[in-house]
């Protein structure tokens, strides 16, 4: 990649490049960027009025010039059939982010393919069938043809219930607005599919259906209730790694006090002062160090509780906080629900967990109380900062006035232990100090992906979902179609999977080794026979060569954002166009246009089968790009869908709209700062739930079992320089040559009995299987409790979670546990990597 080219000359941008509105298509944040092309063999001058950013650049310039770029942000691509100069720059203007580039954003440029820099050719580029004894490319008409034989075959002998669909239900990258749209309307719209599931998850459900129960939905405040919050609580989350900028750009100037201005004009004759903030989580993260050096340490409380008893932390908070009086009453009365509705607890339409655990404040409190003794010998806590927490969260300022506080939570808790409950006495805890719905507070998630969820409704599915995983290694269903999911590397119980899953796929592969490929009907009889005996067909849809897709049997080659017109949200709702500015690889596709091949193609074999009622449900997909995928999905059945278009948001450009959208004026489209301002939640009557959420233990089946066993604690989670499975990572040298292995951070004293040293290759194995990674020395670390990177591509942690999941199959995977031992010292790929500790110092 760039780092390795010694690149000592970019081209200047000419005034006329064409000018893009880009968002970041990588994490939650959504940072705007703008992207610039230009003919190949054509460059921008010195003069202001021949350069884009009208600069004159044969005068020094200051180091923070918009003029600069860097190698990482350069690439030349196709456009139009054509070789142009490609440059992804961060966008000044973006409120967002401010020109803040992250590690990953900065890289989009060179994450893109090019035949002349060499970039990112492992992108699939044609459709590609299992034939000869391996994938060969094809046609997409030959492809769909088989793929449509082969799925309505399994569905007349199994009925929908033998067709098996793994999808994203995000946005950025290969996901957004348009894309859960087509793939929504195909398995939700013209079938009724059951046995789906997530790109992260094995089932198809809610990662917080908890707050979503209490009326609350998760994304519910903006960016910069950070910068005006008394006091952030950060709950298993780490924001530096993995939402950098919104971490930059809007806690920071709370925590150095840079934001007062702001908050004394947002709150006139209120005490104001520099935020605090308490963060919750096991390990001491590169977050904590960076607080205390923006802060101070008086201002930063870092709670690191024994992992997976956080419930029990918030409910003595709620306690603590209750009987000091510090609760919103009127809050309380106003918009939650009443004590006399709520005396039994009560269950929400569509199936809470069956104890039924929504209810009123009063019933809540009761359910929940809790000591700070009991949470002190539970959470291993200073009984003094339970207390201090529950004082900067609660306790009132000057005036009586109650404090702002904004709680913010990520996979530590949606990943975590007792995920249901764990997340409802999170928002316990805001709605009880009346901090949904009001300026410089919010309890929400923050967040992975961008979102960008469009699909008919999934009430079909069930709660709870099927637990798709499982099913599959009962040998159930006959046909898979992946959506831009590796199941190999993100899930649980991942080894055993992997194990059955290729011996399915494989009994089908040997059937059709034995049919001519031009004979079409021979191949779908085989590869019935084979499904009848166990096997399963597998079509992987994706932008690279997946683990999962090695054991498939047809490849179908998408676009991602930048090679397609893209719409997403990010973490305030903030939706924007990403426009294209480049040509996918080859015949690549965008996921809507897939659905709709597929779906034509399935229209088509119905009608030649005699099931002309079943075809005319595969109607309606007669779209030629992906705006009209976006104008039959988005603007026709989104709230506030009607406001907005492709044209519109392009106007609007890298600020976008928050949704939802309200109206049109004035030529913008008109949204949603912070949702709940008028106290209405998202219940039929409009009255937010508590719940009771009393302490489970390790609530997931085998994981005390699993504790009491296995010495290590194998926590896991992401980091700065690696995007999600590495999915266009695994093939930049600029990742990989930092991180050839997934680490595993260790507390030196642990490495020292293990006989270990920094580089080190050490296996991780427990009852579900093993896996490996590089050891990290990590002096902040716990002893026996360990950080591993989630699903790298060379060190799968998912391979030694086991199966448990919760009454809503939501996986556990940061309670593991597994022994450790050496397997190899230090080879010359990790002997080069630097192990010096990352933690941002003063």
């Amino acid at each position: 990649m760039t780092h390795k080219r010694q690149t000592d000359r970019l081209p200047i941008v000419p005034a006329d490049a064409k000018e893009h509105n880009v968002t970041c298509h990588y994490c939650i944040v959504g940072c705007g960027y703008k992207a610039y092309t230009w003919p190949i063999n054509k460059q921008g001058g010195f003069d202001a009025k021949s350069n884009k950013f009208g600069i004159d650049l044969s005068k020094q310039q200051a180091a923070e010039t918009a003029a600069w770029y860097s190698p990482s942000m350069y690439n030349v691509v196709k456009q139009n059939g054509q070789d142009v100069q490609l440059v992804i720059k961060p966008d000044v203007n973006c409120v967002v982010n401010s020109g803040l580039g992250s590690i990953r954003g900065a890289r989009m440029a060179e994450n893109h393919t090019s035949q002349q820099r060499g970039t990112q050719l492992q992108r699939l580029t044609d459709p590609m069938v299992w034939r000869y004894g391996s994938m060969q490319p094809t046609s997409w008409d030959d492809a769909l043809d088989l793929v449509s034989r082969v799925t309505s075959a399994v569905i007349n002998e199994q009925g929908e219930d033998g067709l098996f669909v793994s999808m994203f239900d995000h946005g950025g990258s290969a996901g957004g607005y348009e894309n859960t749209w087509g793939t929504g309307k195909l398995y939700f719209g013209a079938m009724k599919i059951k046995n789906v599931r997530i790109h992260n998850r094995p089932a198809y459900n809610s990662e917080v259906h908890g707050t979503r129960d209490m009326g609350v939905g998760e994304l519910n405040n903006c960016y910069e209730d950070a910068e005006l919050a008394d006091t952030i609580v950060a709950i298993g989350t780490n924001p530096l790694e993995t939402q950098t900028n919104y971490f930059l750009n809007h806690w920071v100037p709370n925590l150095r006090g840079t934001s007062l201005d702001k908050k004394k004009k947002e709150f006139p004759g209120e005490a104001v002062e520099a935020g605090r903030i308490i963060i919750i989580d096991p390990r001491r993260t590169v977050t904590v160090a960076a607080c205390e050096a923006e802060a101070g340490k008086d201002k930063v409380l870092h709670l690191a509780l024994e992992p997976g008893t956080d419930l029990v932390l918030f409910n003595a908070l709620l306690t603590y906080i209750a009987d000091k009086g510090w609760i919103d009453k009127a809050f309380i009365a106003a918009s939650t629900l009443a004590a006399e509705q709520g005396a039994a607890l009560i269950s929400r339409p569509g199936g809470a967990p069956t104890d039924q655990p929504l209810t009123d404040f009063a019933a809540a409190l009761a359910a929940n109380r809790t000591s700070i003794a009991d949470a002190v010998r539970i959470t291993g806590l200073n009984g003094e900062d339970i207390v201090k927490a529950a004082q900067w969260i609660a306790e009132p300022k000057s005036g009586n006035k109650r404090r702002r506080t904004m709680f913010g939570y990520e996979k530590g808790i949606i990943w975590g232990n007792d995920n249901y409950r764990t997340n409802g006495a999170i928002v316990n805890l805001a709605l009880a100090t009346g901090n949904v719905g009001r300026p410089g507070g919010g309890a929400v998630r923050l967040g992975g992906h961008q979102e960008g969820y469009s699909r008919p409704s999934d009430a079909h599915v069930g709660r709870p979902a099927a637990y798709v995983d499982k099913l599959l290694i009962e040998g159930r269903g006959g046909v898979h179609h992946i959506w831009a999911c590796d199941h190999y590397k993100t899930t649980l119980n991942a080894l055993k999977l992997k194990q059955i899953y290729k011996r399915r796929t494989d009994m089908v592969k040997d059937a059709m080794n034995t049919v001519p490929w031009g004979d079409r009907k021979a191949m779908v009889d085989a590869i019935m026979v084979a499904v009848r005996q166990g096997g399963l067909f597998s079509v992987d849809i994706d932008i690279v060569p997946t683990q999962i897709g090695q054991a498939s049997h047809v490849w179908l080659p998408a676009a991602v954002s930048g090679e397609m017109n893209l719409t997403s949200m990010n973490g305030e709702r903030r939706m924007r166009l990403t426009e294209r500015y480049m040509d996918p690889p080859g015949n690549a596709l965008p996921d809507c246009l897939i659905a709709a091949r597929l779906a034509n193609n399935m229209e088509r074999v119905l009608r030649e089968q005699g099931k002309a009622a079943y075809a005319d449900q595969f109607k309606g997909f007669d779209w030629k790009t992906e705006e009209d995928a976006f104008k039959d999905g988005y603007a026709k059945h989104e709230k506030g869908g009607e406001h907005v278009s492709y044209a519109r948001l392009k106007a609007m450009g890298n600020n976008g709209f928050q949704e939802p959208a309200t109206a049109f004026a004035d030529q913008k489209i008109v949204g949603t700062k912070r949702l709940y301002t008028d106290g209405k939640f998202s219940t039929k009557d409009g009255k937010a739930f508590f719940m009771a959420t009393p302490w489970r233990g390790l609530q997931a089946p085998g994981k005390a079992e699993q504790k009491a066993k296995y010495k290590f604690l194998v926590n896991n989670g992401r980091t700065n320089l690696v995007w999600q499975n590495a999915f266009m990572d695994q093939y930049n040298d600029f990742v990989m040559d930092r991180m050839p292995y997934p680490f595993i951070e260790m507390n030196p004293e642990d490495m020292k009995a293990l006989n270990v040293a920094a580089g080190d290759i050490v296996e991780i194995f427990n009852d579900s299987g093993s896996t490996q990674a590089m050891a990290q020395p990590t002096p902040s670390a716990k002893r026996n409790q360990t950080f591993m990177l989630f699903a790298f591509p060379t060190g799968v942690q998912g391979n030694v979670v086991n199966a448990g999941v919760n009454e809503l199959i939501i996986p556990n995977y940061k309670q593991t546990w597994a022994d450790i031992r050496k397997i190899a010292s230090a080879s010359e790929t990790t002997k080069r990597v630097s192990f010096k500790s990352p933690e941002y110092k003063t």
